[in-house]
Order: structure tokens, then sequence, then C-alpha cells
């Protein structure tokens, strides 16, 4: 929506296989990014239906900003959870901002249910329904290789794909982007597998001219100078989010099998350091960043079981919350071993954090003998690899009805098979690697999305450990929902949230002004103020009571930063976030 065009929406019907595009010079006043996302969202929802019903849509949106200023990267998925049954919001990186940008739609929204197994192919002058049965079943890697000869073409192209989790319709299974970005967490790939859409690709190779180029010169500048000559990035590019382990676990702050330690001994094994220096050989940027945060180690993998001596070498994407999900909160001591079960992961498509989370619940639940070795098929042991590289397969191909409960969320097998008050999981999310206190469990329990990114509750936590006199309820309440506010607003465009202190309001109204788009720094407030809201009427309307909340005890068993959360605090957190969103 440069220079305050009307949004340019293209509309797919996978079962009838048509296709419209809408120019909506109505959604202007919503910016972009999420903004459109959450109005298209709302316009084509069916709040009466779940999640794989095939009218429900899936919106995939950009903002007015994307691949035209630095770390202004990403694409927003808007959906129904099936994990979750309410409101679903991803975001990815790499090629797929870049890709939609030059393709010419600001949105893409797809509904129906596809006859048998296709793939999409986006250009700016027609969209391709393509035979997919020859890639079901396929891995990531697979299809992904395939696709890509396939899909031959100038320009820019972006391939999104599911693998056999989202087939299998796992509810928490992703949509990968590209090579090691993905639509992660609340399910898109089960929705994707629920309307039979195997992949998309999209090529875009329209030219996107700016009128003022000289102002828009001057002003890209400023923003990369301060992204590559300060420190405000670097630790993205240094270890990478990797670094936060050591730090978490020193503060006492980091998950440890299942919960129930804050920290231990051997997450120095699982350190960025280690990492970096046992086996990082690259480092990537998504299209329109120069800070090249994305990891990438070697793996060496043994391909022929049975015979000793065939390796091969693959290269796998790391980050925190993996190495929490599937290192640290399934107690395992060797960096290697978490490298297995990312790749194991990637390749099946399922979301990492809600993965780990599951196997680490279910370890605990067959120690308590909650589950049977018949039902499990495998002995789970914290600290060891092998079982847990088995139960993923299991969570996919679902031999046993615990395997299908698990695969509907740690939540749901839980519920079904006891042991809730140890399952880590906030709004019937899976908790991200972090365990600071009250605002990181509030924030998640009560976010639009139940995720950390909502509101960085971990972060809020930190900032107020100190403080004197202690902070009241209703600051950290306030402070939780000023920053999903603020959070709305960045992702309305949508830049990457590691370049949050970079892209303050008043260095996006100008931002915007170079490419003729009006906006204050109060009128962009308003809007993440008003996205808030909207989102929050969305989750009423599919069923979220946020009354209805219950925090496991697991979180208050375990001391968060050396300390044991009150019982009483936390109920009267609880209480004023449930006045607050009523007040809404």
């Amino acid at each position: 929506m440069i220079n305050n065009r009307p949004a340019r929406v293209l509309f797919i019907d996978l079962e009838q296989k048509v296709i419209a595009v809408e120019q909506r010079e109505d959604l202007n006043g919503w910016l972009g990014g999420v903004g459109i996302a959450t109005c298209l969202f709302k316009e084509n929802l069916l709040p009466e239906e779940d999640a794989s019903h095939p009218g429900q849509p899936i919106v995939l949106a950009i903002g007015p900003m994307s691949t035209i200023y630095p770390l202004v990267t990403k694409a927003v998925a808007m959906f129904r959870s099936p994990l979750t049954g309410e409101l679903g919001e991803s975001y990815a990186g790499l090629r797929l901002a870049m890709s939609m940008r030059f393709a010419g739609y600001d949105a893409i929204v797809i509904k129906g249910q596809a006859d048998a197994p296709v793939y999409l192919t986006v250009t700016p002058r027609q969209v391709q329904f393509n035979d997919a049965r020859g890639l079901w079943g396929l891995s990531i890697e697979e299809s992904g290789h395939i696709l890509r000869k396939l899909s031959p073409g100038s320009g820019h192209r972006s391939t999104l794909r599911i693998g056999r989790a989202g087939e299998k319709q796992v509810a928490f299974a992703c949509v990968v982007v590209d090579t090691y970005r993905h639509f992660g967490r609340l399910g898109l790939g089960a929705v994707f597998g629920s309307k039979n859409l195997k992949a998309l690709v999209i090529h875009g190779d329209l030219d996107i001219p700016i009128v003022n180029s000289a102002k828009y010169n001057r002003f890209y500048e400023k923003i990369y100078r301060q992204t590559v000559e300060t420190d405000i990035m670097e630790k993205y590019h240094g270890l990478g989010t990797t670094g936060n382990v050591e730090p978490l676990n020193a503060l006492g702050a980091l998950p440890v099998r299942n919960l129930q330690a804050s920290s231990y001994p051997e997450a120095v094994n699982l350190s960025g350091e280690t990492f970096a220096r046992e086996t990082l050989i690259r480092k990537l940027s998504c299209s329109g960043c120069p800070i090249g945060c994305i990891h990438i180690g070697l793996y060496r993998r043994q391909f022929a079981l049975g015979h000793e001596h065939e390796y091969e070498s693959v290269a796998v994407a790391y980050d925190h919350e993996l190495v929490y999900a599937l290192g640290t909160m399934l107690g395992l001591t060797d960096h290697r071993h978490v490298y297995a079960l990312i790749e194991k992961v990637e390749q099946l498509g399922l979301d990492a954090i809600s993965a780990g989370v599951a196997l680490a619940w279910a370890t605990e639940a067959q120690e308590q003998a909650l589950i049977g070795r018949q039902e499990l098929q495998v002995n789970l042991s914290f600290g060891r690899m092998a079982p847990y590289l088995t139960a993923l397969d299991n969570i996919v191909s679902q031999p046993t009805a615990f395997y299908q409960a698990l695969a509907r969320g740690t939540w749901f097998a839980a519920e079904q098979y006891g042991g809730s008050q140890f399952a880590c999981t906030l709004g019937r999310n899976e908790v991200a690697g972090y365990h600071t206190g009250y605002a990181n469990i509030i924030g998640q329990a009560f976010g639009a999305r139940h995720s950390h990114l909502d509101n960085a509750g971990y972060a809020i936590d930190q900032e107020l450990q100190n403080k004197t006199p202690a902070a009241t309820p209703e600051e950290i309440v306030e402070k939780i929902v000023r920053e999903e506010e603020l959070r709305n607003t960045l992702n309305c465009l949508i830049i990457c949230l590691f370049a949050r202190k970079i892209y303050q309001l008043p260095v996006v109204a100008e931002a915007l002004s170079t490419l003729g788009l009006c906006w204050t720094e109060e009128e962009l407030f308003r809007l993440g103020q008003k996205i808030y809201r909207e989102k929050m009427a969305l989750k009423k309307a599919m069923g979220f009571r946020p009354e209805e909340i219950i925090i496991p005890a697991r979180f208050l068993e375990t001391s968060a930063m050396q300390k044991r959360l009150s019982p009483e605090f936390l109920e009267s957190l609880r209480r004023r976030m449930v006045e607050k969103l009523a007040a809404l």
C-alpha cells in the first residue's frame, strides 16, 4: 500500500479452483500485516465451525514496508488454531514477504478443500492448481527439492510446504517456509493438511517503484547504519538466541526436565558458545536483513543403521527455543543429540516447541505410571535421545490411542491421561523457553495467541526483578497489555521483533512518510490498541473464556529466578487480567 494505494488481496478457492483479486481501499486504515490480516480473518471466519472445516480461511499478509527497509522481513499467517480452538497467528521470514511484495499482493486468503492433494503456484499474472499426489507423504526436504525443480522461473520465489505431520493433521504441525524458517506454533500445517494443500509457491517479478526515492534513500541509510554500526543487533548476529541459554541457566530461569528444575550444570553443553565452537558453519539472513541471525550447524547423521561407518553431513538451523524444547526440557546433555531431534522435527513438519514440551510431559507421565509401555511403545527417559526420535515418529503415525491424543496437544493428552498439574501449557499452548515469573506466565496465558512473543512477559519479569517497592498486579498487567498493543503496531509492518529497539514509533512514522503514508506516533499506537481489541473479540467469538484459564501447578512448584512464586499473588494477577479483558 505504498502511497496509499488500495490493498491488493488475492482470494483462492481450493474447492472450486477459482481466484479473485480485489482492490481494498477500506483496508488502508489497518495499515498492513497483522492489521489487514485480522480484518480479513474476521470477514471470513466461521466461528461456529472447528479449525478443519473447509470454509475456514488461511490469511497471509505483508506490510507496507516489507523488504523495503532493513529488518522488515516477515509475513503473518492468521487462521483458526486446531491446537487451542481459537486464534492462530504466526510469523515467518526468509523470502516470503519479498515474493509476495513482487507478486503484487498485500494479502492472500485461501479457503475451501481440494478434492485431492494440490500445490499452488502464484505469480502476478495467474494462480495454478497443481496435482500434489506425488508429493503427499514426502518429507520437508524431499518435497522442497521437487518443488524447486517443478517451479522454475525468474524473479523472487518462496516455497511453503507441509510434512507428514500436517498431512496427518497433528494439531501442532507447522508450515516450512523456504529452508530453515517456519510458520510455527498453533498448527497452521494441520490447516493446510485439512485443505489437501501440500504447498504454496509464490513467484514475484514486478517492479515496485518508490516515488520519493531521494527521501527514502536518506532514511534507509540512517536505519541501515544504526543496524550495522551499533551493538543493538550484535547479539543476534553473534551467538544468536542460543546466547540466552547460559544467562537464563545462571538466573534460574531455564526450564529443565519438564520444568522440574530451572537450571542444571549440563546447560553449558547446550549453550550458544558450545554450538558455535563445535558445529557452526554459516549464518543466513532473511531477505532485506543485513544481520544474519539464522545460525546453521553441521550435524553428522548415520544413514545406514548397522553399518558402522555410513555417515552423512546435513545443515541444521538452531536457536534458543529449539535448544530449550528439544534439549534442556528433555534433560539432554550433548548438543549433537539436540541436532538429531531438531532434524527429525524439521523433516516431519512439527512445531519444535510444542513437540519438545509434549515429549517432556509424556516422559514424566510415564515415570508416574500414568501411561504404560504398551501405549507408548518406547521407554522415555530424560537425558536419552534415541527414544524421543521414535516417539516423534509415533506422534505422526499415531499407532496407539495415546499418540492420537498427544497429536492433539499436550493439554488434551493431559486431560485424557492425567498429569495436567505438570503439563507445561498456558492457554492450551505449549510454553516457550523461559521461567522468569509472574508476567511470563500471565502474558502467555492471556496473550492473543498465548505466545511469549505477544508481550515478552519474560522481559517484564527481569525488568521488575529488583524493583522497590515490588510491582503491583495492576502495574504488571498494564505493562503486559501495553507491550502487546505496541507489538501489534510493529506487526502491521511486519518488523522483525529483534529490531523493536530500532523501530520505535517515531522512526516508524518517519519511515512510512518516505513511502507517502502519513501516520503520527499516536495514530500508530491507537491502531495497535484497536487490533488488540479486535483479536480479543475474535477469541471470544471462538470460545475463549479468560475466567476459565487455569495455571498448572508446575509453574508454582519450581523456583523462577531463584524465587518461589506466591500462589496468592499469581491469583491476584490472574483476576486483574480477567478484569482488564472484560473492560475492553
